[in-house]
């Protein structure tokens, strides 16, 4: 690592760095338990806004990673987190799952399709045509549009579905008003993850396997960043960005040893 200061904390993505198609990542149970015998704070994070932290942990629970709710940070906090700071005790029509809908009403939100102050769009594996047209014409009203996260496609065992950022295109395109995305490569995400561990970007570093959002969204936060190889990116295509990680490593497992 560059920077001079000691690595007090670490951001991780979770989908190609901590697991990938429904397994650990070999060592990925290691350097948690690594990070946790050390003291460092870390949170994981995922674009994805459909489900909570607790269900979320409980998976990693399942796969053999020892977190809690409160290690997992999600595009959908995040979102909460922002429109609660932009307007605290506002109103939105949400479309999305459980993830979303919970973080918005944590945060103080009302859900109402009644002159909402925004409409937020997560991702859910149910999209209604009838909510899209909904969240369209609240739009033309005057709602504010806001997007979890700009992913076009999402993962599944037949193969990518639409995803978030697909269906904001859509709405879009219809209402003539841009979303605002809060998720990754944002790097106000990395910043709200940095505020809930109480971290300092100097202090810490980013893990991902991809260039596009999760190492730009790491350097535009002030992290030092590192590439893993077990998900997305490779060295090759690593190389046709115009900006470059601190590091590439083969798998997060190459890290444990140095953390001291």
């Amino acid at each position: 690592m560059t920077n001079s200061k000691a690595v007090e904390s670490y951001l991780m993505d979770m989908d190609g760095v901590i697991v990938r198609e429904n397994q650990l990542v070999p060592g990925a149970d290691r350097f948690i338990a690594r990070l946790r015998e050390a003291g460092k704070r870390f949170l994981i994070l995922t674009n994805n806004s459909r489900h909570t932290p607790r269900d979320l942990a409980a998976h990693l629970r399942r796969l053999g990673l020892d977190v809690t709710d409160n290690d997992i940070w999600t595009s959908a906090l995040a979102t909460a987190r922002f429109l609660s700071d932009q307007r605290p005790q506002g109103s939105a029509f949400v479309i999305g799952e459980s993830g979303l809908t919970t973080a918005l009403y944590e945060a103080g939100y009302t859900q109402t399709d009644h002159r909402p102050d925004y409409v937020v769009l997560g991702e859910t594996r149910t999209y209604s045509f009838e909510r899209i047209t909904q969240a369209v014409r609240l739009i033309i009203g005057g709602a504010r549009f806001i997007a979890t996260n700009p992913d076009d496609t999402s993962p599944s065992p037949d193969g990518p579905l639409p995803a978030t950022g697909s269906v904001a295109a859509m709405i879009s395109r219809a209402s003539g008003v841009r979303p605002y995305y809060v998720g990754k490569p944002n790097p106000l995400m990395m910043r709200s993850a940095l505020r809930r561990i109480d971290a300092h970007s100097e202090s810490t570093v980013m893990i991902g396997d991809r260039m596009d959002t999760d190492i730009i969204a790491g350097i535009e936060a002030g992290m030092r960043t590192v590439l893993v190889l077990t998900g997305i990116a490779d060295r090759t295509t690593a190389e046709t960005y115009p900006y470059r990680p601190t590091r590439i490593v083969d798998s997060i497992a190459d890290l444990i040893d140095e953390i001291q």
